[in-house]
């Protein structure tokens, strides 16, 4: 008595990958604008961050010199109250600061603004 070989039925069959790949497709596009949002935020606070530390370094310039106006050139610099200032996003930071005015940093990402008051 002769027995054919039955052929193995082990892997995956062609619908089953794709319906494997439709759903991890979807699962990254629910994925990423989790990941955008939580990228836009931590850039916000960065932005944040470096306008506190202009203000206090404005603070501190104003108390020492006796002024109400100071320019960014005299806060930044190796030998001045910030020694650098590290940009996240594009931002832009103004160029005077006055005392007891708000500080309004714009072109975060190209689209966002931030105010921080003193």
């Amino acid at each position: 008595m002769i027995t054919m070989p039955q052929k193995s039925c082990k892997g995956f069959t062609l619908v089953e990958f794709m319906i494997v790949v439709v759903i991890m497709g979807l699962l990254c596009a629910m994925a990423i604008p989790a990941f955008q949002k939580v990228r836009q935020t931590t850039q916000d606070k960065a932005v944040l961050n470096n306008a506190r530390l202009l203000s206090a370094a404005a603070d501190q310039y104003f108390l020492e010199h006796g002024v109400s106006t100071v320019t960014q050139a005299l806060l930044v610099g190796p030998t001045s109250y910030v020694k650098s200032l590290n940009t996240v996003a594009g931002e832009t930071y103004p160029a005077n600061f006055t005392q007891g005015v708000t500080i309004t940093v714009s072109g975060i990402s190209g689209v966002r603004t931030i105010t921080y008051l003193p």
